[in-house]
């Protein structure tokens, strides 16, 4: 298990609804995930998994609720500005800059970090040359981190499926955010491919210290990396707990896993 019991939420979500017309994909949905932790979130399709991610990731503008994140109300924010509060996420469908290579798309993903003046820019010194440094050895560090370092110069649209959804985990790296959410990191892969991304993911949480939240349909990968597991079933969270009591819940193994 991972770092478990450290200092207390990193990210709450308090009475999260979000509807799209008439209907409720979200409904006073609360939670609360600790900094450290492996937090999972499961439940059938359409039981609004990927909605709460939009909805903290400010893809979709809650209708009701708030979000903290360090307690600082981040409620409505835009993507670019949730991103500079040092949150993350990968895609379902992966969201790459195709024609671009591997290392152009770690450095694409610095470009918040990289304001300067025109002045600056145009004669490269100072404060411009000093952010593309940095942002050089952050994207160095995150090929060699991810074992990347035979594809870097490769166009990402011609990787095979695996490899791009490790660098799209590496584009989310290169914000060095404290909390990364991952929309189903290991679907569609082959089980060495995702026997790597459980490995990486892991390596991110214990050696980085990130926060992890992610939504997955493996179980067995979900029971053994999680710290907490979060249910949700028609926009509703029905249970959240240890792996283990998660496994063994009658609601949950009604709605999700199949009745015994």
């Amino acid at each position: 298990m991972m770092n478990n019991g450290n200092s207390g939420p990193v990210l709450r979500c308090e009475d999260i609804s979000l509807k799209f017309g008439s209907i409720n994909a979200l409904s006073n949905m609360t939670f609360n995930v600790n900094k450290g932790e492996i937090v999972s979130i499961i439940g059938p399709n359409g039981a609004g998994k990927t909605s709460v991610i939009n909805t903290i990731t400010g893809f979709y503008r809650p209708s009701g609720g708030s979000i903290y994140f360090k307690d600082k109300n981040i409620t409505g924010l835009p993507p670019h500005k949730i991103c500079v509060h040092g949150i993350a996420r990968t895609f379902q469908n992966i969201e790459l800059f195709r024609g671009l290579s591997v290392l152009e798309n770690l450095l694409a993903a610095r470009h918040i970090y990289l304001k300067s003046n025109l002045l600056s820019c145009c004669l490269y010194f100072g404060f411009a040359q000093k952010k593309e440094i940095e942002a050089r050895e952050v994207v160095e560090d995150i090929i060699d981190f991810l074992e990347m370092e035979a594809i870097r110069k490769q166009e990402v649209g011609i990787l095979p499926y695996g490899q791009r959804k490790r660098v799209e985990l590496g584009r989310a790296l290169a914000l060095e955010p404290e909390i990364i959410f991952l929309d189903e990191p290991t679907a569609g892969m082959n089980v060495e491919e995702k026997e790597d991304m459980v490995r990486f993911i892991l390596d991110v949480n214990e050696d980085r210290g990130t926060t992890i939240v992610l939504v997955e349909h493996d179980m067995d990968m979900i029971m053994d990396i999680s710290d907490k597991v979060i249910v949700f079933d028609f926009g509703i969270k029905i249970a959240e707990g240890l792996p283990h009591e998660i496994k063994s819940d009658n609601k949950v193994i009604k709605a999700y896993l199949g009745e015994k």
